[in-house]
C-alpha cells in the first residue's frame, strides 16, 4: 500500500479497528476513512453501496462486527448471526462491485472445532463440530471466509483472511454483561479491590486454556499481511503460547493490586477446553508478536483506569 493510498477501515472505534488505524498512522498512511456507525450503518446495503460510491477506497480492512463473550453470545445468538452476516456479505460485495485493490477480513479462532487439535491449524476448519456457546457467531464468521475465498476464485478480487486469538487492549469492551473474560476480569478485579471485597467470583473451573494477543500487535501483524501476503489461505494470528484461566485471573489481580480470593464457579460454562493456534504459516510470512502478556496487561489495566474508570466515577 502506498502511504498514500486511499484505507478504508470498518470498524474504526472498536479494539482491533482503533489498533489498525493508530498502526496506519504511525507507520505515515495519511489517507484514512471511516464512519462510525451512526454515520453508516453496515448492515444497510443502500448505505454501504453509496459509501463505496463516493469514496472509492482502494484497501479495506473489515473489522466490524458484533462480538462479545459466552454471555452474550448466548443471550443473543440471533442478533451475532444476523448483523455479521450482513455487515461482512455487504462490505465485501460492495468491496469487489467498486474495484477494490485489496480487503483483510477479520475472523476469529472460534472458527475452528471445538475439540480440534492443538495447536489449531488452519487446515482444522470444517473438520469438526464447533464449540455450541459461540457456534452463531462462528458460522457467521465461516461464511465471511468462504465469501473472499469465493470471490478471489470466481472474480479474481485480492480478498485475504485472518484468524486473531483472544485480543485486549484499548478500547476493549468492559462491560460485564457482554465482554470477554480478559476485560471482564480487569473489571472485576478492579472494582473488588476498590470495595474491598473479599472475593471475586470467576466463571467456570479455571481450567480452559487461552491464548491472549495484545490488540496493538495485531494491527501491526494485519498491516504486514496486507503489504506482504495474497492469497485464499486463513492466516492465524497468535502469540503461540497459552495460559490456565485460573493463571489469568492470578495474573490480572496481581496486575490490578487485588488481594483477596480468587473464587471459581464449576457450574458457569467453561467454553472450549483449549484455543491455542498454530502460528507456523504467520512466522513463515516472516512476523511475530512482540508484546508479552505481563506487558499488556499493564497497559490495558493503564487505559482502563483513564477511560473507563474516569468515566465511571464522573457518571456515578
Amino acid at each position: 500500500m502506498n502511504l498514500d493510498a486511499k484505507i478504508y477501515v470498518a470498524g474504526h472505534r472498536g479494539l482491533v479497528g482503533s489498533a489498525i488505524v493508530r498502526n496506519l498512522t504511525a507507520k505515515g498512511y495519511s489517507n484514512l476513512v471511516f464512519r462510525t456507525s451512526q454515520q453508516l450503518d453496515l448492515t444497510r446495503r443502500d448505505q454501504v453501496d453509496l459509501f463505496f460510491e463516493e469514496e472509492e477506497p482502494e484497501y479495506v480492512f473489515l473489522a466490524a462486527a458484533k462480538v462479545g463473550g459466552i454471555v452474550a453470545n448466548n443471550d443473543f445468538p440471533a442478533e451475532f448471526i444476523r448483523d455479521n452476516l450482513m455487515i461482512q456479505t455487504n462490505v465485501i460485495d460492495a468491496a469487489y462491485q467498486n474495484g477494490v485493490k485489496k480487503l483483510l477480513f477479520l475472523g476469529s479462532t472460534c472458527i475452528y472445532p471445538k475439540l480440534a487439535a492443538q495447536p489449531m491449524r488452519e487446515d482444522s476448519l470444517l473438520t469438526g463440530e464447533l464449540e455450541p456457546t459461540n457456534e452463531p457467531y462462528a458460522i457467521a464468521k465461516i461464511a465471511g471466509i468462504k465469501m473472499c475465498q469465493s470471490y478471489n476464485r470466481q472474480y479474481g478480487t485480492n480478498f485475504i483472511s485472518i484468524m486473531p486469538t483472544n485480543l485486549y487492549g484499548p478500547h476493549d469492551n468492559f462491560d460485564l454483561s457482554s465482554s470477554h473474560v480478559l476485560p471482564a476480569l480487569i473489571r472485576k478485579f478492579h472494582e473488588a479491590k476498590m470495595n474491598n471485597a473479599p472475593t471475586v467470583e470467576v466463571w467456570g473451573t479455571g481450567t480452559p486454556k487461552r491464548e491472549f494477543l495484545y490488540s496493538d500487535d495485531l494491527a501491526d501483524a494485519a498491516i504486514y499481511l496486507m503489504n506482504c501476503y495474497s492469497g485464499s489461505d486463513l492466516v492465524n494470528i497468535g502469540m503461540g503460547k497459552d495460559i490456565s484461566i485460573k493463571e489469568l485471573a492470578e495474573k490480572i489481580g496481581e496486575t490490578v493490586g487485588y488481594e483477596g480470593e480468587i473464587v471459581f464457579n464449576a457450574s458457569k460454562p467453561d467454553g472450549a477446553p483449549r484455543k491455542l493456534v498454530d502460528i507456523n504459516r504467520l512466522t513463515s510470512l516472516g512476523w511475530q508478536a512482540t508484546t508479552s502478556l505481563d506487558e499488556g496487561l499493564e497497559m490495558a489495566y493503564k487505559w482502563f483506569l483513564e477511560h473507563i474508570e474516569k468515566n465511571t466515577m464522573l457518571t456515578n
